[in-house]
């Protein structure tokens, strides 16, 4: 049996969290209960039936390390005791996981966004589906946390609560136009971070500006503002992309820039995609207090996107979180945390295989399910460079 890292491994980071139930009726340990759980994710589990039938199938490979007093819990027993604990301690548990094993690297694209869980409604208890706004970080490839709110137009309110639960010294904080809020730019400022934020109609005025500067500028050819492009061409899949992205630091011409902390540039993309012959062209404008590098901006923007490429279509493909129907409050909070905290030690493991291979896997090789249990994954700075296409959804 691999070792428990004490400071590091995944399961250790849960032993301290407090047992909600009467004491008297406690028949299986709380920490055994979230082990079996944690694995059984690892292992391809999406429910508490499947979680209590890896138990049992687990069960003798299980006791090599947990107590088991009344051996392994009913499927019924896992949704009662996850139903009850709360969810702002149980996700406690897992940043203080994710920042045990996070490397802190400058620069590095926290990319903020929220998912729905579109099948975790109850219309007759008038429950709406679960939506959580996470902060992935990028280069480390984890959720560095996540905040429910009810709807996705509560984004608003969610951002600003996840972000002061985060370590974002020295990052890049970047949203979509939903989170292009002046108080969310202040306190990314506050924490530390850079901001690049997208800028749509919710911003009509600011939107305004920013596209008469760049019509502007562009008339003047650019001479004498402080501004850097940089292009990029890709292809692949049967399409091809290419995009341009400027930036410009005069900001005389955005008067409202003023009101936002700290902002020292605006930035626009020009995209062009062909797809099967056909011809699509997007504009976009964004701002940010990155400054007028062009390639900064660039990443950023392309960064961001990881966020549905990397998470959201990874837990709608590999964990089936859109088909999940786990409806009680807290139980199904602490399932989507438990699909997060896999994904993120998944994405950690340097096996050549997809998640869902990986997961098979960790169900049929005891030692690989040692090994993401308990020993810490290696950081970004010591993995092998991806070879994988970067062709995004952007």
């Amino acid at each position: 049996m691999t070792p428990l890292a004490a400071d590091r491994s995944l399961v250790q980071h849960f032993a301290e969290l407090d047992d909600p139930r009467c004491a008297l009726k406690r028949r299986h340990k709380l920490g055994d209960m979230v082990v079996i759980a944690i694995a059984a994710v690892l292992c391809g589990a999406d429910g508490w039936v499947a979680i209590a039938a890896f138990g049992r199938a687990k069960r003798a490979w299980l006791g090599q390390f947990l107590e088991l007093p009344n051996g392994i819990p009913a499927h019924d027993t896992f949704g009662r005791v996850f139903a009850l604990l709360e969810p702002a301690a149980f996700e406690a548990c897992f940043r203080a996981w994710v920042e045990a094993i996070r490397e802190c690297i400058p620069g590095e694209i926290i990319a903020v966004d929220g998912k729905t869980s579109r099948r975790s409604h109850a219309r007759g208890a008038g429950l709406g589906a679960l939506h959580l706004v996470s902060a992935w970080a990028s280069a480390n490839r984890v959720v560095l946390g996540q905040v429910a709110t009810e709807a996705k137009s509560n984004e608003i309110t969610a951002i600003p609560r996840l972000l002061e639960l985060l370590h974002l010294q020295g990052c890049i904080v970047t949203l979509d136009a939903m989170g292009c809020q002046v108080k969310i730019a202040a306190l990314i400022r506050a924490r530390g971070a850079d901001y690049v934020l997208a800028l749509k109609g919710n911003q009509g005025t600011l939107a305004a500006e920013v596209e008469e500067a760049f019509i502007e500028a562009d008339v003047r050819d650019y001479a004498g503002y402080r501004s850097e492009v940089v292009e990029t061409v890709e292809t692949g899949h049967g399409r091809r992309e290419r995009r341009r992205y400027r930036t410009l630091g005069n900001l005389e011409a955005v008067p409202q820039h003023t009101a936002w902390q700290d902002m020292n540039m605006i930035g626009m993309v020009e995209a062009e995609r062909e797809v099967n012959g056909k011809l699509i062209r997007e504009l976009r404008f964004y701002i940010g207090s990155i400054g007028t590098d062009a390639a900064t901006f660039a990443r950023a923007v392309r960064t961001h996107w990881t966020v549905e490429n990397q998470l959201h279509w990874s837990l709608d493909v590999a964990f089936r979180d859109d088909d999940s129907r786990v409806r009680e409050p807290n139980a199904r909070e602490n399932l989507a945390v438990l699909r997060r905290l896999a994904l993120s030690r998944l994405k950690n493991d340097d096996t050549k295989l997809g998640l869902q291979n990986k997961r098979l896997k960790a169900g049929w090789d005891e030692q690989y399910l040692a090994k993401l249990l308990f020993t810490p994954p290696d950081p970004p700075s010591k993995r092998k460079a991806s070879t994988s296409s970067n062709i995004s959804n952007e």
